[in-house]
């Protein structure tokens, strides 16, 4: 309409007036701590499949512990090879959107579960998760093996790799982390991708404030 009336001379858009309704943000799906711990533990709680190597449990584990240890995108974490790993720095240097590099560090509990999963599979060198067949393991496979936990948990919604993404984002923030700091570490080249996280944490504080304050209601 706005072209009609600027070449053809209409007198008005009829549609001027008319205002569209806002569409609100759905907010990320956060799991809780004690989800998350329950999460990290299937994979040497569960029976390993047949035929499938000693070490494939701990390898497991150490993907799970990294995803919320870092906030690594799936194709991020799929992507490592064990020299991005900085054992003495306790970091992971992460290539990300735009070939941008970033150094992320990592917490003491998926340190060690790679480094469990290395000794046991014995891997100096290249691909950091390998597949059954010793190759590097690809997003799908990484996207299966979480399908497979989440079947054997009580988590009633679905968990995929960015939910574990948006977990430990909201999980910093809640800890008092700073929006910078937490930009920097999920490889975000705008801030206001990640202020979606800060409407979270504001949402599990009002729900925590109606449910413990006496007079919130």
């Amino acid at each position: 309409y706005k072209f009609l009336v600027y070449r053809h001379g209409l007198p008005g858009s009829p549609v001027a007036d008319v205002q569209l309704p806002k569409l609100e943000r759905q907010l990320p799906v956060v799991l809780t701590l004690a989800q998350i711990e329950q999460l990290l533990e299937l994979p040497q709680r569960i029976p390993r499949e047949k035929q499938a190597p000693s070490w494939l449990p701990l390898r497991d584990r150490a993907i799970l512990e990294l995803f919320y240890s870092t906030g690594l995108r799936l194709s991020e974490l799929a992507a490592l090879d064990v020299k991005d790993v900085d054992a003495l720095a306790d970091a992971v240097r992460v290539i990300g959107k735009g070939s941008k590099e970033r150094l992320v560090p990592i917490g003491s509990h998926a340190m060690k579960a790679i480094a469990a999963y290395r000794g046991a599979a014995r891997i100096t060198t290249g691909a950091l998760f390998l597949s059954k067949m010793r190759k590097r393991l690809s997003t799908r496979s990484i996207n299966s093996l979480l399908k497979k936990y989440l079947a054997a948990s009580d988590i009633p919604f679905n968990v995929t790799p960015h939910k574990l993404r948006h977990s430990f984002a909201t999980h910093l923030l809640d800890a008092g982390a700073d929006l910078r700091s937490v930009q920097a570490l999920l490889g975000h080249s705008s801030l206001s991708t990640t202020q979606i996280y800060t409407h979270v944490t504001k949402e599990r504080l009002r729900d925590a404030y109606d449910k413990a304050h006496p007079r919130a209601e």
